[in-house]
Parts: structure tokens; sequence; C-alpha cells
């Protein structure tokens, strides 16, 4: 691809992380804020059972604040951003993972994106809601879901590229398979020798511990979903635009 053929993919993978971004803040909003906000009011009540320890605590961030305008500016930043990278790794994708379209090369690496960056680093370490967790091990716990998350980006990117290698040996079917079976084995030896981290309360009801964790999984899947059909459907419309009609039963190429 040409300079500027990639500068429209990525301008349109900005915008398809927006518009992705506006979904995920729809779900984020009815269904993962009423959870938070249970949570922080099982905190607040153990709080003051225990002498009322936040009783005096200034509040610097309103919560209607966190959970509208603060809520929007997280998921709409985060959806634009990742749109941009997108954009980048379908303009190295496309042609190179096989004999697939703009729509089905987006889908495909947002969902290749969707477990990398999200579902494996959470399978290993789920988020939490407030009231849970020890703030003096929040440092330990960002570094080990970080490598998490960094190991399993590298690891998908090696699957990647050995799956490349064997499939003239071995066939596209049975070389993604191999890739996909050599990933999940490195990702479960990840699991096992990495520390596990559980903080979660005995008394913490644990329909609201999976209402949150579950709202969190849907509002990322949602985001990431919304982005390969976005960016497919854009990078469709740029890199293969329909034939302008001129009149009854006559039409001439697009201009490029």
């Amino acid at each position: 691809m040409n300079s500027a053929t990639v500068r429209n993919l990525l301008v349109r993978g900005m915008l398809a992380g927006l518009a992705a971004g506006v979904l995920a803040l729809v779900v984020a909003y009815f269904l993962g804020e009423p959870n938070v906000d249970s949570a922080i009011g099982l905190e607040e009540a153990q709080a003051h059972s225990h002498g009322g320890a936040h009783e005096h605590e200034v509040e610097v961030v309103s919560r209607s604040l966190q959970s509208t305008a603060g809520l929007a500016t997280g998921i709409l930043v985060y959806g634009i951003a990742f749109g941009g990278i997108a954009a980048l790794a379908f303009c190295f994708a496309l042609g190179r993972v096989g004999r697939f379209g703009p729509r089905a090369t987006a889908l495909l690496l947002s969902g290749c994106a969707l477990t990398a960056v999200y579902v494996v680093p959470y399978l290993k370490y789920p988020v939490n809601p407030p009231a849970v967790g020890d703030p003096d091990t929040i440092g330990r716990r960002t570094t080990l879901y970080f490598l998490m998350t960094v190991l399993s980006v590298l690891l998908a990117i090696g699957a990647a590229l050995l799956g490349k290698r064997l499939a003239p040996r071995l066939g596209a079917w049975h070389a993604t398979v191999a890739a996909v079976a050599a990933f999940a084995v490195v990702v479960g030896l990840a699991y096992a020798f990495l520390p596990a981290v559980d903080e979660v309360p005995g008394d913490f009801p644990a329909t609201l511990l999976w209402r949150f964790r579950l709202s969190a999984l849907a509002i990322q899947t949602v985001l990431w979903a919304g982005l390969g059909l976005f960016l497919g459907e854009l990078a469709e419309r740029l890199l293969n635009p329909k034939p302008a009609r001129t009149g009854p039963g006559r039409a001439v190429p697009a201009a490029h």
C-alpha cells in the first residue's frame, strides 16, 4: 500500500474505533455501571460498619461524573487509540493471512486482538469490582496483568508466524490447527507458572462478582466486534469501491 492509502485507512480505523466505542459505552452504562454502583454501596456499608473510616474523606471526582463524562472519555479514547492501531495492523495483514477480503481480514484481526489483548489475560487475572482487592498489592497485580497481556500478544504473533511457516508443508487448515494448539499449550504453561491472585473476600456476593466480570467481558466483546465490523466496511469501500453509474445499464470504474 502507498502512504496515502495507509493514511486513509488510519483515519478510517480511528473513526471505526470511535463508532465501536459508542456501542461499548452504551453497554458499559446500562450493563456495567449498575454493578459498579452495587459494589461501591457494599464497600461503603462495610466501611461504616467498621467505624466509618471513609466517612470524612473528600470526594475528588463525583460518582455521577465518573459514570458519565469520565466513562465516556475513557471508552472513546480507548476505542480511537486501538482503532488506529488496528488499522495499521490491517494494512500489514491484508493479503498476508490468507485470501481474505477487507471485511473478513478486519473481523479476523479484531477476533484475534480480543483474544490476545483481553480474553487470555482476563482468564488468568479477571477484573474485580470495588471492595475487592488489597490496596497494598495493586502494584503487584498491575504488573502481573501487564506481563500476562504482553506475553499473550507476543505468543499470538508467534503463533501466526508459526502457522505461516507450516502452511506450505501441512496446508492452511492443519497449519492453523497446529499454531492454535501451540498457542494454547504455551498459554497454559504461563497460567501454571505465573502466580495466582485471589483477593475476593469470602463474604462478597458471588452473583455481583459474576455480573461485574460478565459485563466487563461484554463491553470488550462489543468494542472489538464493532471495531472489526466498522473497519472492515470502511476499508472495503476504500479499497474496492463500487463502479459509479452514469446512466441506466452503464457504469464506469470509480476513481481512486
